[in-house]
């Protein structure tokens, strides 16, 4: 039965637990998972004292913490600096995606020799997929395609723009095209398609 004034059916909120838990352990780093396993217990506890509200403010908040687990692993593909070269990570990324329908973003902005690079990775935003077919017909579209290892990229208007496993959007903008080809080609375009997976 129901605590009294809940807003949520039992089930559903327990399916909502454990897919977080499952989350957990599947991402989270110790110190982190803690955290989160913490916050879920929180939640958990509130839901069966019949504390909804606090309950759904625990769950966002575990969400909230999971979320920064995902960006700091995706981090981690953006490409080290080149020597000389200086990388500042956005820390803002995620809040915009949150605008666009979700999904996890990270990105560099690079400094060196005169040039600026900035690199872009979105992965599971609903907007990434409508540049699937962009890019599988770039040459139609009038777009230069570059091939970056065994990955298909279109070069317009100074961007270059590539998906991997039809959810991972990979981009590079810059002055020198030769530079952002060259850094993109530092990534791990492999391991990248099993981000999240």
């Amino acid at each position: 039965m129901r605590p009294a004034g809940m807003l949520l059916d039992g089930g559903v909120t327990m399916r909502i637990l454990a897919a977080a838990a499952a989350a957990v352990l599947m991402t989270a780093q110790p110190p982190m998972a803690d955290d989160i396993s913490d916050t879920l217990q929180n939640a958990l506890d509130a839901y069966q004292d019949g504390d909804a509200q606090y309950a759904l403010e625990e769950l966002d908040y575990a969400r909230q913490l999971l979320l920064a687990l995902r960006t700091d692993a995706l981090v981690e593909f953006l490409p080290a600096a080149p020597d000389g070269w200086s990388r500042e990570v956005n820390t803002e990324m995620n809040a915009g995606l949150s605008m666009m329908g979700g999904g996890t973003g990270a990105e560099a902005t690079y400094e060196g020799e005169g040039q600026r690079i900035t690199i872009t990775i979105m992965a599971d935003n609903p907007m990434v997929g409508a540049m699937g077919g962009m890019i599988a017909n770039a040459a139609m579209l009038g777009a230069k395609v570059e091939r970056i290892g065994r990955e298909k990229f279109m070069v317009q208007d100074g961007e270059v723009s590539g998906l991997l496993d039809k959810r991972i959007l990979v981009k590079g903008s810059g002055d020198d095209l030769a530079a952002v080809l060259d850094l993109l080609g530092k990534m791990d375009f492999n391991e990248l398609k099993r981000f999240g997976t």
